[in-house]
């Protein structure tokens, strides 16, 4: 696996959000490790896609997914 990403996502705001976002990002891999933190709005993922497919998963899903880097 990759070192993990992390993505700030600015729309995700409940519980159903953040389970949306979870779903989007397993959806596209089945093995991904996924960490939402709803308060911060973040979503950091360990996976084997690229950051890019991973961004274009969780809008797929509805959220606009920006990296941060650094």
């Amino acid at each position: 696996m990759e070192p993990a990403v992390k993505f700030s996502v600015p729309d995700m705001s409940c519980e159903h959000c953040k389970a949306a976002v979870e779903k989007a990002a397993l959806a596209a891999d089945a093995k991904a490790k996924v960490v939402v933190d709803l308060e911060s709005k973040t979503v950091e993922i360990i996976s084997d896609l690229s950051p890019a497919q991973l961004a274009d998963a969780i809008k797929a899903g509805g959220y606009e997914a920006k990296r941060i880097t650094g």
